[in-house]
């Protein structure tokens, strides 16, 4: 299965509500147009009917010579009106739904469109927006590479730390683990688990242990392994942000002393099933760490895909995956265009 057929699939509740949307929306006030008809010999056809019956539905209609009837509507004030709720109810967001219908409208006022005209817009409009922030992790000379990965509890870090570091592996890097939670044994205890899958050492600490201290062994061992890439997991408890904001602050100081271009990176970790919220956890955290870019997991569970076209536009921060599954490889670079044209249900 290709990477877009496999996207388009594990984004199937975000591509069918906008394609249900968008033929809901046509459909009102829209008109079947005429249906054009070709001059087709009988007979020539005759020996074709059998093999057709149990083919593609309207492939038939193409060898008679005929294309299948289409509904358009006239774009008009009601229609944006429509467009825009429809995409503000996949949690794009009022001032990004505002601005892409906009756009999809300018210089096609009062022009009749098809779904699959407004689908290939739509798509357009996204990639667009995507385009400017896909950019994959950053690599350095500088070794090793310290990654920070911050976000809050259940929004999918330890995985997509497992997922990372077997990726890196795999193109031939060394790669260090590093379990910062340390007040959560159940995340120490799953990391641990990805750590074996990624064939990939996990330093852990005993439980309510120093973060910052774990931190500093760690990389002193990356160090000393000779590692190209630290992955340092950390604490999401944004209930007491206080708290958070202290132990991530000296995490980076005492990782500093080793090397003070450290951290390197340090990236958010977002689930998209938490819509308009992970907005807010942008804010809170680029205000609690120096977050340069951004991971949005759990793709292939909303219907509200188009919060990362929202983030954006609002943010423009790197996004340098997206995670659409729970296997080891299901953590894919992101593709603006395919990514598009997956949310919207166009086929490629």
């Amino acid at each position: 299965m290709s990477l877009f057929n496999k996207l388009k699939t594990k984004l199937f509740r975000s591509s069918s509500k906008i394609e249900e949307g968008l033929d809901a929306i046509v459909e009102d006030g829209g008109k079947v147009e005429a249906v054009e008809e070709a001059q087709v010999d009988p007979a020539d056809v005759k020996a074709e009917v059998a093999d057709v019956e149990a083919s593609k539905p309207g492939m038939l209609g193409k060898i008679l010579g005929r294309s299948a009837p289409v509904v358009r509507r006239e774009l008009d004030d009601d229609m944006l009106e429509q467009l825009e709720e429809l995409l503000i109810a996949t949690d794009m967001g009022v001032d990004t739904a505002l601005r892409v219908t906009a756009n999809m409208a300018e210089g096609r006022f009062g022009k009749k469109l098809s779904v699959d005209e407004i689908k290939q817009l739509l798509a357009n409009e996204i990639t667009r927006i995507m385009e400017p922030v896909a950019r994959p992790l950053p690599l350095y000379p500088k070794r090793p590479q310290v990654v920070l990965v911050v976000g809050v509890n259940g929004s999918g870090k330890t995985t997509t730390i497992g997922k990372l570091a077997s990726q890196f592996r795999a193109a031939g890097k060394k790669v260090v683990i590093a379990a910062g939670d340390t007040f959560r044994a159940a995340a120490v205890e799953q990391l641990q688990v990805w750590g074996e899958r990624a064939g990939v050492p996990v330093l852990t600490a005993p439980q309510g242990s120093d973060p910052a201290s774990l931190a500093y062994d760690a990389m002193s061992k990356a160090q000393e392994d000779g590692a190209d890439l630290l992955l340092i997991d950390t604490a999401g408890r944004l209930q007491n942000r206080a708290d958070l904001m202290e132990e991530l602050a000296k995490i980076v100081r005492v990782i500093r002393k080793k090397d003070e271009s450290a951290p390197h990176n340090t990236l958010l970790v977002l689930d998209a099933t938490t819509g308009q919220n992970a907005l807010s956890q942008v804010e809170t955290f680029r205000n609690i760490s120096d977050v340069s870019g951004l991971v949005m997991t759990k793709l292939d569970g909303t219907a509200k895909g188009g919060v990362l076209v929202a983030l954006a536009d609002k943010f423009g921060l790197p996004i340098h995956a997206i995670g659409v599954g729970e296997q080891i490889d299901d953590l894919n670079a992101f593709d603006p265009a395919e990514f598009a044209a997956a949310l919207t249900g166009l086929d490629q």
